[in-house]
């Protein structure tokens, strides 16, 4: 199943968005509604808050005063940490019950207004935030909701600002024009990137690319997109996964590079990779079969050695590379090493752009990139290869070390 999380500071217009993809065909759990239920009366969740809070924060029939609450806890940070505290474990275990019940092929979207709050979005294969200017987002409480511009401020200030929820996002979806704009821009991301992207999970198959060697300017987001999906990788098999690093060209700042974010996963043997591929698979990352090992360099020459194995992305809208490798292996050292030298090395990075130009060009009109990384290899292991290992040398340059599990790191 493609698992998605919704999220959106108040009055950003997510119920709309939430309403139309259950409209489309997705399963939605809506978090304000289970937090509802979690704390009905009669149930456990209503005692710890009453607990918590006194008796005081009932109303006359036995329920939640929740005006009443809302005035506490939306002005005192503190007595807002405690009931969320009770709360989200319970609506976590309503949400995963629901979840659980779901089909291979079904789009679950998960509605979860403090998502970016809590922590989630590493759990989801995408992460939507309906976005707003914050005055927009005033004016909608004000006069849609009857709400003074202080209380809708104060709303504001207790939920994770715009800047940090557009940090957590893979999509954002812009909702300062009209509805009408809006829930077009919803059908359009149901068609074209997330009925693609689950059923590529449900056959396990990566996103077609059909792109020859197209080199874009460097794009400062690349380094955060890794982030986000070294840490979707990571917890895919989070007792077997020793590291996962951002590799390749995008992980240079200044380099320009295919729009193609490459990834090394560290195990201890590939027998663990063949065991997590699965996991990897439901994950977002389904393995690619009958792809060549690593090209061996002069130092390393027993191809055994380079063997790795691959994975790539479902997701139609972010191509990604998953390089498997054994912590120690020559391809494992080759790629921390390469990147730290080019990332060090102004004139080095300059003379690999310039020789990725050239290839790119002479592969311009090729239909994917198999050619144009052919091409490369002689530079790696001619050019490249004596620089970076003289590098190395001179600087005390080494590879990272997983000799206990507390030296475990992930998405560098």
């Amino acid at each position: 199943m493609l698992k998605i999380g919704l999220t959106g500071g108040i009055a950003s217009g997510k119920s709309l968005v939430a309403s139309r993809l259950r409209e489309l065909g997705a399963l939605l759990i809506d978090a304000d509604v289970i937090a509802r239920q979690v704390v009905e009366p009669g149930t456990p969740g209503l005692e710890q808050v009453v607990e918590a809070f006194g008796p005081g924060i009932l109303d006359h029939d036995g329920g939640l005063d929740r005006p009443k609450l809302g005035s506490i806890v939306f002005r005192e940070p503190a007595q807002r940490e405690i009931l969320n505290a009770i709360v989200h474990p319970l609506v976590r275990k309503s949400a995963a019950a629901v979840m659980n019940s779901a089909g291979a092929g079904d789009i679950v979207v998960q509605d979860i207004p403090l998502l970016v709050e809590t922590g989630q979005g590493s759990t989801f294969h995408l992460v939507l935030v309906v976005d707003a200017p914050d005055e927009l987002r005033v004016q909608r409480m004000v006069e849609l909701r009857g709400m003074t511009p202080e209380d809708a401020r104060s709303r504001m200030a207790a939920q994770a600002s715009r800047a940090e929820r557009q940090a957590a996002a893979d999509v954002i979806l812009d909702n300062s024009g009209s509805r009408e704009d809006l829930l077009a821009a919803v059908d359009a991301l149901w068609e074209r990137r997330l009925v693609p992207f689950a059923e590529n999970i449900k056959s396990g198959v990566r996103a077609p690319r059909t792109d020859g060697p197209v080199l874009v300017a460097p794009n400062g987001e690349w380094a955060r997109q890794a982030e986000r999906l070294a840490a979707r990788v990571a917890l895919a098999a989070p007792d077997a996964i020793l590291a996962v690093d951002h590799i390749g060209s995008t992980s240079v700042p200044g380099l320009a590079a295919k729009d193609v974010i490459d990834l090394q996963l560290t195990v201890c043997d590939l027998e663990t990779a063949d065991r997590i591929s699965p996991l990897l698979g439901a994950a977002g990352f389904p393995a690619v079969q009958h792809v060549r090992g690593d090209t061996p360099k002069p130092s390393h020459p027993s191809p055994e050695s380079w063997q790795k194995r691959f994975h790539a992305n479902a997701d139609p809208g972010r191509a990604v590379n998953l390089h498997v490798r054994k912590a120690g292996s020559p391809g494992w050292y080759y790629a921390l090493l390469f990147r730290d030298w080019l990332r060090a090395d102004p004139a080095a990075r300059a003379e690999y752009e310039a020789h990725k130009r050239g290839l790119a060009g002479a592969h311009a009109g090729d239909k994917d990139s198999a050619a144009y990384a052919e091409a490369k290899e002689p530079w790696f292991t001619d050019v490249a290869w004596p620089q970076m290992e003289e590098w190395a040398k001179r600087t005390g340059w080494a590879p990272p070390s997983y000799s206990s599990s507390a030296e475990r790191k992930r998405g560098q």
